[in-house]
C-alpha cells in the first residue's frame, strides 16, 4: 500500500503545457499558421463583401483617390510658382473637365460621322468572308456558320457575365452616371481643398501609440499611388501613340484608315487596366483594318498591337511599372484577373493601386520604418524612380 501510495505521488500531474509539449513542433507551427491564415481569410472576405454591398459610392471615391493623385502634385507645384491656391484648385479641375469633355466630344463626333460607313463595309465584308467560306476546302454553309456565330456568342455572354455586372455596377443609366461623376467631382474637389485635413482626422480615429505607422504607412501608399498614376499615364500614352500611329501608316500605304483618333483614344483608357486594356482595345483597329483594308493589312495591324503589347509587357512594365509599384509582373496579371473576377471591369481597374499601396504600407509598418522616417519621400520608398 505504501509502495502504491509513492508511486500515485510520484506521478506528474496533466496539464495543458504538458498536453501542448506531446505535439509535434511542426504540428504547432502548422496550427499557428492555418488560424492566422484563416482570420486573414475571414477578413478579406467581409472587406469584399462590404465592397460589393457599397461599390456605387466607392467606385466614384476610388476614381477621386486615382485623380486626386494626379491633381495634387500639379495643384502644389502651382501653388510653389506663386499661384493662389483656389484658382491653383479651379484650374486643375476645371482643365482636367475639359480635357475629358473634348476627348469624349471628338470620339463622339467621330464615330456619328463613319458609323454609317462602317456599317455598310461590315455587311460587305461579312458577305465576302461567308462566300470565302464557302468556297474553301472546309465547304462552311450558312447554316454550319450560324451555329457557329450563336455558340460564340453564349459562350461570351457566359463568361463575361462577371464583366458585365461589373460594368452594371458604375451605372448603365443616366441617372447612376451622373450620381458617380457628382460624387467624383466633388470627392476630388475636397482632396485638393482640404485632403490633409481629412487624412489627419482619420489617423486620430486610431489609437495614440499607432497613429505615427498609420500616418506614416498612409504617406507612403500616397506617394506610391501617385507615381503610379504618372507612371500609368505614360504607359498608356507609349500604348496609344504606338497603335494610332501604326493605323495611320497602314491607312497611308492602304489607301486611307478610319477613325485613328477614337482608336488611339480607346487604347489610352483601356491601357489603365494593365496587361490586357491595349491588347483589347487594340483589337478594333484590327477589326477596322479587316472591314476596310482586308486581311493582308489586318494581319499588319495585329502585328503592331503584338508589337505594342510586347514593349509593354517587357519594357514599360517591368522597367518603369515595376519600379513604381514595386510589385512582380506576374503579380500584377493575376492581381487584374482576381479584380476582374471579384468586381468586374472596376476591379480590373483598381487590383494594382490597391495592391500596391497595400504593399507598401505593410512593408512600412511592419519594418518598422516609422520610427525613424515619418513622412517618407518618392526617394526614400522609390529610390530609382
Amino acid at each position: 500500500m505504501t509502495f502504491g501510495r509513492r508511486k500515485a505521488a510520484q506521478a506528474p500531474a496533466v496539464t495543458l503545457e504538458n498536453a501542448s509539449g506531446t505535439v509535434p513542433p511542426a504540428l504547432r507551427i502548422a496550427g499557428a499558421y492555418s488560424w492566422r491564415i484563416l482570420l486573414v481569410v475571414g477578413v478579406l472576405a467581409v472587406v469584399v463583401f462590404m465592397v460589393a454591398q457599397l461599390r456605387d459610392i466607392l467606385v466614384p471615391f476610388m476614381v477621386a483617390v486615382l485623380v486626386g493623385a494626379l491633381l495634387v502634385p500639379f495643384v502644389q507645384w502651382l501653388m510653389r510658382h506663386r499661384w493662389p491656391k483656389p484658382l491653383a484648385i479651379a484650374v486643375a479641375m476645371l482643365g482636367t473637365i475639359a480635357l475629358v469633355t473634348g476627348l469624349i466630344v471628338v470620339v463622339v463626333s467621330q464615330i456619328r460621322s463613319g458609323y454609317p460607313d462602317l456599317q455598310r463595309r461590315s455587311i460587305v465584308a461579312y458577305g465576302d468572308f461567308k462566300q470565302y467560306l464557302a468556297d474553301s476546302p472546309f465547304h462552311v454553309d450558312d447554316q454550319q456558320l450560324n451555329a457557329f456565330i450563336e455558340q460564340t456568342i453564349a459562350t461570351i455572354q457566359k463568361d463575361s457575365q462577371v464583366l458585365v455586372t461589373g460594368a452594371l455596377s458604375v451605372g448603365v443609366t443616366a441617372g447612376h452616371v451622373l450620381a458617380g461623376l457628382l460624387l467624383a467631382t466633388f470627392a476630388t474637389l475636397f482632396i485638393l481643398i482640404d485632403g490633409k485635413r481629412i487624412w489627419a482626422w482619420m489617423v486620430r480615429l486610431f489609437p495614440r501609440t499607432a497613429r505615427p505607422a498609420v500616418d506614416g504607412s498612409g504617406y507612403a501608399g500616397w506617394v506610391t499611388l501617385t507615381t503610379f498614376v504618372k507612371v500609368q499615364i505614360f504607359v498608356a500614352a507609349v500604348d496609344a501613340t504606338g497603335i494610332g500611329l501604326g493605323a495611320w501608316i497602314l491607312g497611308l500605304v492602304f489607301g486611307g484608315f478610319p477613325l485613328v483618333i477614337p482608336i488611339a483614344i480607346a487604347v489610352f483608357l483601356g491601357s489603365f487596366i494593365p496587361v490586357v486594356g491595349a491588347l483589347v482595345t487594340g483589337t478594333i483597329a484590327v477589326f477596322i483594318a479587316l472591314v476596310y483594308l482586308g486581311p493582308f493589312p489586318a494581319v499588319l495591324m495585329l502585328g503592331i498591337v503584338l508589337l505594342v503589347q510586347q514593349v509593354e509587357g517587357h519594357v514599360l512594365q517591368p522597367l518603369i511599372m515595376g519600379s513604381a509599384v514595386k510589385i512582380h509582373p506576374l503579380a500584377v496579371v493575376f492581381a487584374v484577373a482576381a479584380g476582374s473576377y471579384l468586381a468586374g471591369i472596376p476591379g480590373a481597374l483598381f487590383a494594382v493601386p490597391v495592391i500596391a499601396v497595400l504593399n507598401v504600407m505593410v512593408k512600412y509598418i511592419a519594418g518598422g520604418d516609422w520610427k525613424t522616417n515619418p513622412r517618407p519621400t518618392a526617394e526614400d520608398l522609390l529610390p530609382n524612380a
